[in-house]
């Protein structure tokens, strides 16, 4: 367990490294699933690449709670079950699941292992280390209004995220097939980018629920993360498709972007 001063300190400093990270995807691709070249340098298989890096943030969270006695005092272990449910199948379950025989650049895995492992102390730091003052009225703070929203909000997302998830994976016809597709089911008809507006959905339920800075910086990293990409995607889709065949899609929040 760290101070609580630098658990802040830590706070406020990823807070300006997304806006920095922002800024920069908007130049440069990062370097995984479609946008993967040979410049990013030794790569693994796709599969593991995504174990070995989403992984870290379940075990860390786990850790985190097993640190603390295996407390099951709500709502702690309800918000921790919702944490773990989405990792859980992040982690073990969507790569078995993904086609192909793409590879992860190192690079993106090393990247992104290092930022699981931070948002899982800063996540299980903020539900068991520094939490809400609000917890402590135990299960009545699930009824409170900004939890059942933020609960809904959640499996919302969640949904969103698995279903679009589903859809891209069922574009390809066989293991062989390495084209790009166009989806158009789902919510991919209003974006281009569905199931990256899943995830936003889904972590800001998760923030609105839980109500502390960690969960409302994770939001901000994934929007940091996912709103540039949703971006890339869109104008490499009207480049490869035409303007014609994505129409009036936004990128990654419908009416809006």
């Amino acid at each position: 367990m760290m101070s609580e001063s630098l658990y802040y300190h830590l706070i406020a400093g990823m807070a300006v490294m997304a806006l920095v990270v922002f800024v920069c995807l908007y130049f440069v691709n990062a370097g995984y699933g479609q946008f993967r070249t040979r410049r990013w340098g030794w790569s693994i298989d796709n599969r593991l690449g995504w174990v070995l890096m989403e992984a870290p943030v379940f075990l860390v969270m786990v850790a985190i709670w097993v640190g603390t006695g295996f407390s099951l005092h709500l709502p702690e272990l309800c918000f921790l079950g919702l944490f773990l449910l989405h990792y859980f199948h992040r982690s073990f379950i969507f790569p078995l699941l993904l086609k192909g025989k793409s590879r992860m650049p190192m690079a993106i895995m090393l990247m992104g292992i290092t930022f699981n492992v931070i948002n899982g102390v800063l996540q299980g730091g903020g539900l068991y280390w520094f939490p809400n003052p609000d917890f402590g009225h135990g299960a009545e703070y699930l009824t409170h209004w900004n939890a059942v929203v933020g609960v809904a909000v959640f499996f919302v997302g969640l949904y969103i995220n698995w279903r679009s998830d589903s859809i891209v994976r069922h574009l390809r016809r066989s293991p062989a097939d390495t084209r790009h597709y166009l989806p158009s089911r789902g919510m991919f008809r209003y974006v281009t980018s569905a199931n990256y507006l899943g995830e936003i959905v889904e972590w800001t339920g998760f923030a609105l629920a839980v109500a502390t800075p960690a969960a409302w910086l994770f939001v901000l990293w994934t929007a940091a993360n996912l709103v540039p990409r949703a971006h890339a995607i869109h104008k490499k889709y009207r480049q490869e498709f035409g303007d014609d065949a994505v129409g009036k899609r936004k990128r990654i929040f419908p009416l809006l972007y």
